[in-house]
């Protein structure tokens, strides 16, 4: 079976937003939209489970410009669909957009405005559970085992259980969390149902899904006609998986394009932090234990992922993260440590896949276990942005729209020690040469005699070339990109 997956996430720099806590308009309460609930949390409050601040898409579409000047390209959304809950993974209605977020109205208003911009955007499909708010779920509360909707859920017994937390709940729920009952994805209605909502909105103009726990709904066929489904109202839509470890039951052509690749972050932060990781949180995500990592150790499993894993159209197209809303902050798990974020940014936006920037992380937003990894964005107050930081991801980002090696290329590692890494990639001529050092001392490599290349230092204004025989001294923690065919920045 060929694989083939979308042209464009090649090139795809995704931002996340998780919407209450990104940024929030002044226009509700006018031009159509309703004011907003009058008990909102203050704009960077400490974040509760359950307070809203007030983040929507309004807000949202108001930086754009922002977005596209750092150079972001696609956007990943947290759910926006009406629930009762800050994250909205609680789903009440998947046709209709929270109105705290702008409804509808206010969502194709974002679209919209991406769109006009060039940049694509993806949503968050929970189809694994909803809440007790969804109609259907109701529906069965109401009416008892008399509801048509019994189907739809997978009931042990009557009445439902759905608030008492001194016992269980009596159905399926996820994480046997009352307020999120599993829906029943053998039911013929629900699969359609399900199915239905994924075209739905590609036909409203979105460019694709993200699949939240995607592997609980433990059914091939199910996917499999999602995706056959999705392809055909747009056979560019993005289909990508939240799976935490290796992937290849889903990853096979016939039902992800990609999963959100948290492989890439634990060896990152393996490499780059190692020993100083502060890994009092990560134990409780789905990070776990990070293991520290040499450099031989980082270079084998960045070769493992790149070349053994998936298929080379699968690889191109992994969602490569350094921390999202489920994740304690980088800058969190590196105690502040700027080089160290800095030199992972760097590897991830020059190895295989699209890298995703969780929001805020390009200024240095710290976060413990959520919800504390889910600050508002500081906007108004410049004092809590690492400037310095913020030009990195610029220069990053641009050093990757202008190297088609970077986005489309073959990996190939060149060389590794316990300290050093360095590798290439290469695609019709041309040629990138990245290289890191994660410790303090300075390190000295050898390009290979047999290099023919004649490459320009990128990261720095020296223009020193990279070519056969040559040695470069590499300073502790720091890195080069050389590159051919490219002017120096």
């Amino acid at each position: 079976m060929s694989i083939v997956t979308p042209e464009w996430v090649r090139d795809a720099i995704f931002y996340q937003i998780f919407p209450d806590r990104f940024a929030k308009s002044n226009r509700f309460g006018q031009n159509g939209y309703p004011p907003k609930p009058t008990h909102l949390q203050e704009w960077g409050a400490v974040p509760t489970y359950h307070g809203f601040q007030g983040g929507d898409l309004l807000g949202a579409a108001e930086k754009l410009d922002y977005l596209a000047e750092l150079g972001i390209n696609a956007i990943y959304l947290n759910p926006i669909f009406s629930s009762a809950s800050n994250h909205r993974y609680h789903t009440h209605d998947y046709y209709t957009v929270d109105p705290i977020l702008g409804g509808n109205k206010g969502f194709q208003e974002f679209l919209k405005a991406a769109h006009a911009r060039h940049i694509r955007v993806i949503l968050d499909g929970v189809f694994n559970h909803a809440s007790r708010g969804f109609f259907q779920f109701n529906h069965l509360m109401e009416c008892g085992p008399e509801s048509p909707y019994r189907d739809w859920f997978h009931v042990h017994g009557w009445p439902l259980n759905a608030f008492n937390p001194e016992h269980k709940p009596n159905y399926d729920a996820w994480w046997g969390l009352h307020s999120l009952p599993k829906l029943n994805t053998n039911s013929p209605v629900v699969r359609e149902f399900l199915w239905d909502v994924g075209t739905y909105w590609l036909k409203q103009g979105i460019d694709g899904w993200r699949l939240d726990v995607p592997n609980e709904i433990d059914d091939d066929s199910f996917w499999q006609e999602f995706r056959r489904r999705c392809k055909a109202v747009n056979p560019e839509a993005y289909i990508v998986g939240e799976l935490w470890g290796e992937a290849h039951r889903w990853l096979q052509g016939d039902q992800f394009d990609a999963q959100m690749n948290y492989l890439f972050a634990r060896a990152a932060f393996g490499y780059f932090v190692g020993e100083g990781m502060d890994q009092s949180d990560t134990v409780r995500s789905g990070y776990g234990h990070i293991r520290p990592l040499s450099g031989h150790q980082f270079a084998a499993e960045l070769d493992r992922m790149s070349n053994q894993l998936y298929d080379r159209e699968i690889v191109l197209s992994q969602m490569n993260m350094l921390g999202s809303h489920d994740t304690p902050r980088m800058m969190t798990i590196a105690r502040g440590d700027d080089t160290a974020v800095k030199l992972m940014v760097l590897c991830q936006l020059t190895v295989p896949g699209a890298p995703n920037i969780y929001y805020g992380d390009e200024i240095g937003l710290e976060g413990r276990h959520d919800p504390d990894c889910r600050r508002a964005f500081p906007w108004y107050d410049r004092t809590r942005w690492h400037d310095d930081l913020y030009t990195w991801y610029q220069q990053c980002i641009q050093l990757r729209h202008d190297t088609p090696a970077l986005r489309r290329g073959d990996f190939r590692m060149m060389y590794a020690n316990s300290n050093v890494v360095v590798y290439q990639r290469y695609y019709q001529g041309q040629t990138a040469i990245i290289a890191l050092n994660a410790t303090p001392h300075d390190e000295t490599i050898i390009c290979p005699p047999i290099f023919t290349g004649k490459l320009t230092e990128k990261l720095v204004s020296d223009g020193e070339w990279f070519s056969g025989g040559n040695t470069y001294t590499l300073p502790g923690r720091s890195a080069r990109v050389w590159a051919n065919g490219l002017p120096n920045r």
